[in-house]
């Protein structure tokens, strides 16, 4: 038992994440609206749409983009687009497939995720709109989320080639 918890421990040395750098790769707002928009009452409608991409820069070295698009409405009148890409340049090395996978999809999400929130809130208020707080977002849920649904489909779509 106890040489089973030293192999443990040493792979977990062996697993490394490194966050290397954090930076806003775009970042833009429109306001179709202004400046009539700002004469309304100001009761908004906000969906908000997350993208995740990623891409290995070298070994062990991976560029983790977030895209937050926020559109917020007043009616059938937009009141303004927001769209920040979050980006953050990461090392990982001692992990598997598995969880390289979840790393990039969930972990650094929620990484830059903050900074994002951020960058859309400093340009609402630039802009003259009421600071904008986005929600929390479990990415970890997410990926759970993408996941599932990607193996029902791949299911379905077996059962259609077996027919």
């Amino acid at each position: 038992m106890a040489e089973e918890s030293q192999k443990q421990q040493q792979s977990n040395i062996k697993q490394q994440l490194e966050i290397q750098r954090i930076y806003i790769k775009d970042l833009s707002l429109e306001a179709p609206g202004a400046p009539e928009i700002f004469r309304e009452e100001w009761r908004p409608e906000i969906s908000v749409d997350l993208d995740i991409k990623n891409k290995q820069l070298e070994e062990n070295v991976y560029e983790v983009v977030l895209s937050v698009t926020v559109t917020v409405k007043m009616g059938e009148k937009t009141a303004f687009l927001a769209e920040v890409h979050q980006a953050g340049i990461f090392f990982m090395t001692g992990f598997d497939a598995a969880q390289n996978e979840q790393l990039l999809n969930a972990y650094c999400p929620s990484i830059l995720f903050p900074y994002a929130r951020e960058a859309i809130s400093d340009v609402t208020i630039k802009a003259s709109f009421p600071p904008l707080n986005l929600a929390p977002v479990n990415f970890d849920v997410l990926y759970m989320q993408q996941q599932a649904e990607g193996k029902i489909a791949e299911t379905q779509s077996e059962g259609e080639v077996k027919h």
